[in-house]
């Protein structure tokens, strides 16, 4: 159900329901040796979305879109279409089990070395068998469409990698991440934005009850308001469209009487 069907956003949605069927999926991929991309669609990601052609060409090149934010979640819903919030930070315990129990080797790309190398530490500790063969934090103003990008995505090939969660945030994951598969089409590569961060301890996640009452994004907010304050402001101003454009989807579908 396409909620985000503009050409702004050429009919970027949705395509996996729930976390339990993205993993079923990823296993299949990780036993025949197919690669994919995972993105995480969030109300941020919206906003820029129609605003950058480049990224909007990348997340129509990822295999899999989750929704990450209960506005997502909420927006689908409104549309028809039953989903739950399956946000990247949240992926990359589960995946990091099954590249485990496959034998899949793994190379963490973004944030810091610091970053890294604390959660290669955790990951392995968490997931016993988990082979982390590269870590590896772009230059100062990494652009995932310059030439020097060549040599990260050649670096990752090099490690044996055949999976790589990227903590470059939106929109050079996403970006990085289409053209990356595109010249290594047998890995997996999933966008997971500050998460490595967060198993590393480098920066902290709401506590669960801020999770549970969907006031993350506040918690964010707080925390560094002169850096977010546009960017949420510009969220909850596509609210009204997007809740529209969801109402039109459900009415089509002769969901709504």
């Amino acid at each position: 159900m396409m909620i985000w069907s503009e050409s702004e956003t050429a009919g970027i949605t949705v395509t996996v329901p729930d976390q339990a069927a993205l993993l079923a999926d990823l296993e299949k991929c990780f036993q025949s040796g197919q690669g994919f991309s995972v993105a995480t669609l969030n109300l941020d990601h919206v906003v820029k979305l129609s605003r950058n052609k480049a990224f909007r060409a990348a997340y129509g090149d990822q295999t899999h879109i989750t929704a990450d934010g209960n506005p997502i979640v909420w927006l689908s819903r409104l549309a028809g279409q039953d989903v739950s919030l399956v946000p990247g930070s949240e992926l990359i315990s589960p995946v990091a089990d099954l590249a485990a129990r496959h034998q899949v080797p793994v190379a963490l790309f973004g944030a810091t070395d610091e970053a890294l190398a604390a959660a290669a530490v955790a990951l392995c500790q968490q997931h016993p068998g988990l082979d982390v063969v590269l870590c590896r934090a772009p230059a100062m103003g990494f652009d995932p469409l310059a030439d020097a990008a060549a040599a990260d995505i050649a670096a990752i090939e090099a490690s044996g990698a055949r999976l790589c969660f990227l903590a470059l945030g939106a929109p050079k994951q996403e970006i990085f991440a289409a053209r990356a598969r595109s010249a290594l089409p047998g890995t997996g590569f999933v966008s997971i934005g500050a998460g490595l961060d967060f198993i590393a301890g480098t920066q902290t996640r709401a506590p669960a009850w801020v999770q549970a009452v969907a006031a993350e994004w506040l918690w964010r907010l707080l925390g560094s308001p002169r850096r977010l304050a546009a960017r949420y402001g510009a969220c909850f101003l596509v609210l009204p469209k997007l809740t529209g454009r969801a109402l039109l989807a459900r009415r089509q579908s002769g969901k709504l009487s």
